[in-house]
């Protein structure tokens, strides 16, 4: 994320003749790709003309491309956005630093970073433990995270 922004997806290719490009979108939120939506690049904003799916991917043309070529010099931009409020919801980039306890208040470590996984997403602890996302139990954004690890879990990698 920078300036406040979020990265929400990336263009992979354009797709036929006529300006679309396909979008690998990493926001849950897909009316991030609704009409009208503007969404910042490294080259300015771009605004979305047209969304659909198609075979299970996101297609998508920008306003003023109008064939294949301008759509290929989109290849590889990524897209941000501003983060919205969803709740419940865990952002990668409000974990990142959060002082992580357990429910009775004991300090276990700080979040280096967060890596995807099919069974749960993992916190890595500066001291390189894992902690599945699906044992937080209430976070306050930048700041903490209470979590209920099963027994032996935070002992695994010491």
């Amino acid at each position: 994320m920078t300036d406040g922004l979020l990265e929400v997806g990336r263009v992979i290719k354009p797709h036929g003749l006529n300006g679309e490009v396909v979008i690998l979108l990493w926001s849950e939120v897909e009316d991030r790709l609704a009409p009208g939506v503007s969404l910042q690049t490294e080259r300015g904003p771009l605004t979305i003309e047209t969304w659909r799916l198609h075979q299970g991917r996101h297609l998508v043309r920008f306003d003023g491309v109008r064939d294949r070529t301008s759509a290929e010099h989109l290849r590889g931009l990524v897209l941000s956005a501003e983060p919205r409020e969803i709740p419940g919801a865990l952002f990668v980039h409000e974990l990142i630093g959060c002082r992580v306890e357990l429910q009775d208040g004991t300090v276990v470590g700080t979040v280096a970073a967060v890596e995807a996984n099919p069974a749960s997403d993992l916190c890595v602890l500066e001291d390189g433990r894992l902690i599945p996302l699906r044992f937080v139990l209430s976070h306050e954004a930048n700041v903490r995270m209470i979590i209920d690890p099963p027994d032996g879990l935070l002992d695994l990698a010491k």
